[in-house]
């Protein structure tokens, strides 16, 4: 294992997420506080997400031409410049032109988004040596680590907004990436994930069913997440509860990384009582189903207002259990399909894929929650994590050479 190319791929990842969970909070807050509707707000992250799409379809190509350094360097790079954009909008500006233009700004943190996250995510497939043990480990690590620093992130982008107001909140964000930034230019390995060959555009889209099928997978997985978190859950938090920005921000904090501490935690915890060697595909299955539960169980609670409070505050983090363990061995998946000159070409288009799933599921926490409240919106979680276990009773198995322990 490369330790130190380990470390410093880590070191970027978890310093562009901090202050993408804070951007995201921070913003969401902001806007709900200016009068922005359930609907505006949403439209304000759809740029973003739309962004990831292209992102990681193209970034991924561009990774195995060029090396995974020079397209995690360009990540942080942009997040920087959105960072700085986002604080020219004034609050006097009419509501379509703070729209557009918080969009666009959103939109360069859309791309600096899945260029840091294909580009770190592809580079623990080289970093890790040989070994399924000890890729699902990595990957477990950085996944869950990098979730439970955005759910710091929310919590300190409520607080920025709270002690520093919205501009001096961006610009310190801003300089603590260039700090990270640094360090990744100077010392990380720039050769890291370059593919042999040099791979065609056309190879963008996948010619492996294993990986359109998980693919199409991951797209309702995150969907049916966004779409009760993204703009229902914190709107409800502040409007319907009179919750504070510390109350919300503290709570999806809370939320986001105690389903990072499930993720870096899930081959020790899917590895018991299976013995000496886990079915991912079939542990894959298992938990969309038990999701799946969790979820009409949730939506039939809050819409015949039995115990809303205590089933927003605990039934989700039960949510948030079964969706990390489904996230974690999705992401461990990916990697185990993919070859490994096409690796970040691959996890590129699995990404694009998760991005079209956050884009569908941020316009529709808006919209179901407009017409229903959270109820409504929980519903269409459900419904979606429903056709997310139809569609891994079709993932193939994983060629393995030989089997290996996952805590070997």
């Amino acid at each position: 294992m490369q330790l130190r190319n380990y470390i410093l791929v880590t070191a970027g990842y978890w310093a562009y997420t901090l202050t993408d969970g804070a951007l995201r909070v921070l913003v969401l807050l902001h806007f709900n506080d200016l009068g922005y509707s359930p609907v505006a707000i949403a439209f304000l992250f759809l740029a973003y997400e739309f962004m990831g799409i292209v992102t990681n379809l193209i970034g991924g190509w561009v990774g195995a031409r060029t090396g995974l350094s020079r397209t995690l360097v360009a990540g942080l790079s942009l997040q920087i410049v959105a960072l700085g954009a986002l604080t020219f909008q004034q609050a006097e500006w009419a509501e379509w032109l703070s729209v557009t233009y918080v969009m666009g700004a959103q939109a360069l943190s859309g791309v600096a988004k899945d260029l840091t996250k294909m580009s770190s995510k592809s580079a623990v497939k080289f970093i890790a040596g040989d070994g399924d043990g000890a890729l699902f480990k990595m990957v477990a690590v950085l996944t869950g680590s990098k979730n439970a620093l955005k759910g710091i992130g929310f919590f300190v982008g409520a607080a920025l907004l709270a002690w520093l107001g919205y501009d001096t909140a961006l610009w310190s964000m801003a300089a603590f990436v260039a700090v990270s930034l640094a360090a990744v230019a100077l010392l990380l390995n720039e050769d890291i994930g370059k593919s042999k060959k040099k791979p065609p555009l056309r190879s963008i889209l996948s010619k492996s069913t294993a990986i359109n099928r998980l693919a199409v997978a991951r797209f309702f997985l995150f969907a049916s997440r966004d779409i009760w978190f993204v703009v229902a859950l914190p709107v409800f938090l502040d409007e319907e509860l009179g919750w504070s920005f510390y109350g919300v921000g503290g709570f999806l904090a809370a939320w986001t990384v105690g389903y990072g501490i499930v993720q870096s935690s899930a081959p020790r915890w899917l590895r018991r009582g299976s013995g000496a060697h886990l079915d991912e595909v079939a542990a894959a299955r298992v938990w969309a189903l038990a999701l799946g539960v969790v979820s009409a169980a949730l939506a039939t609670l809050v819409a015949f207002d039995i115990g809303v409070t205590a089933v927003v505050v605990g039934g989700l983090f039960v949510f948030g259990v079964a969706f990390a363990l489904n996230s974690s061995l999705h992401s461990y998946l990916i990697l185990a399909y993919s070859d490994d000159d096409d690796v970040s070409v691959d996890v590129g288009f699995y990404y694009s894929a998760n991005a079209a799933g956050r884009l569908v599921g941020t316009l529709l926490s808006g919209l179901l929650y407009l017409w229903g409240g959270l109820a409504v919106a929980l519903w269409g979680a459900a419904a979606f994590v429903a056709i997310t276990w139809l569609l891994t009773l079709r993932l193939p198995a994983i060629e393995r050479p030989a089997p290996v322990a996952i805590n070997a």
